[in-house]
């Protein structure tokens, strides 16, 4: 059985960089196969034109919203896509501006060849007040806002430090999500689309070396493992216990009914599968997240305590110097 591609929605109000986003993230694809759905608002599809300058792999849907008009015909592409022989590594779905990100996200977990990423939002900076309050389309920005995983905060360079602060203040005050970080000429961190993180490692937790420069300062990649078996409820609890801080979690675990499951979390959505036996529990978990974090969350989660304990060991930290 052929394992689940990634899915990525990238929302966005008209005019915050969604398609320079998307291009800087096919300049640095490291190799990876990523196919681009794009829609537009309307029976040209700009965006897809654009698009295609960087890639060959990009598929165009018009006319309107894609969660509504045309979900039909986006579950057609998607069944196509993962029908393929040779599957991408990442499908990236660019909303348009007067779409609800979500609502696209979940369209697209209905088929189990699928499997969310995470949705990441641009925001224009410069015109966020303007934007939300706005009587025809504040409130979908305002739900974009609240839906994403991770927010990218566009045109800050054109503010100055006390308007770029009060830009990221705003934002901060509506998204669920702690995740919140400048874009840099639309060039965001490989880790929101991409996670290759290998579990490996011996029990315990730790921290993985990331480029800091490519990360927001606090972003962490942190390793859980233990030889304990846990209480599946338990753990989702303690998965979600800390959502607003997390990007995304994946891993296996050991459950106390004797089974395996693997798991993935993004933001406040949980989703696991049976899996075959593995020696120990392991999750990577990456977000705004610290050691008293999982140590709280998780504490509670095993349903019999095995000898010995999980250990935590700290290896590196990423984001000190942010």
């Amino acid at each position: 059985m052929k394992p689940p591609i990634p899915l990525a929605v990238i929302g966005g109000y008209l005019g915050a960089g969604k398609t320079t986003m998307i291009n800087a993230l096919l300049t640095n694809t490291e190799g990876r196969r990523v196919t681009v759905l794009v829609n537009d608002f309307g029976a040209i599809n700009i965006d897809a034109a654009l698009i295609r300058e960087r890639s060959d792999d990009v598929i165009g849907l018009e006319n309107g919203c894609i969660c509504c008009s045309i979900g039909g015909k986006l579950m057609e592409t998607l069944i196509e896509i993962s029908a393929r022989e040779t599957r991408p590594d990442l499908l990236v779905i660019e909303a348009s501006g007067v779409s609800d990100p979500l609502r696209i996200a979940q369209v697209g977990m209905l088929d189990r060849a699928f499997r969310l990423q995470g949705i990441v939002v641009a925001v224009d900076a410069q015109r966020i007040d303007e934007t939300l309050a706005n009587a025809y389309v504040g409130e979908m920005a305002r739900r974009q806002i609240e839906t994403a995983t991770a927010i990218v905060l566009t045109k800050t360079d054109l503010l100055d430090d006390d308007n770029a602060r009060r830009a990221r203040a705003r934002v901060q005050e509506i998204a669920h999500t702690r995740i919140v970080f400048d874009g840099d000429q639309g060039k965001v961190p490989g880790t929101l689309f991409f996670s290759d993180t290998a579990a490996s490692a011996p029990l315990g937790l730790s921290r993985s070396i990331v480029p800091l420069h490519q990360l927001p300062a606090g972003l962490r990649n942190v390793t859980f493992r233990s030889n304990e078996r846990f209480d599946k409820r338990k753990l989702k609890a303690a998965c979600l216990s800390f959502s607003n801080k997390l990007l995304r979690a994946k891993g296996f675990a050991r459950l106390d009914d004797g089974s395996c499951i693997e798991l993935h979390v993004v933001g406040a959505r949980w989703h696991a599968t049976p899996c075959r036996d593995v020696p120990h529990t392991a999750i990577v978990f990456i977000g705004m997240i610290d050691d008293n974090d999982i140590q709280r969350a998780l504490a509670a989660a095993p349903a019999a305590r095995a000898e010995p304990a999980c250990e935590l060991r700290e290896e590196c930290h990423v984001g000190r110097h942010g």
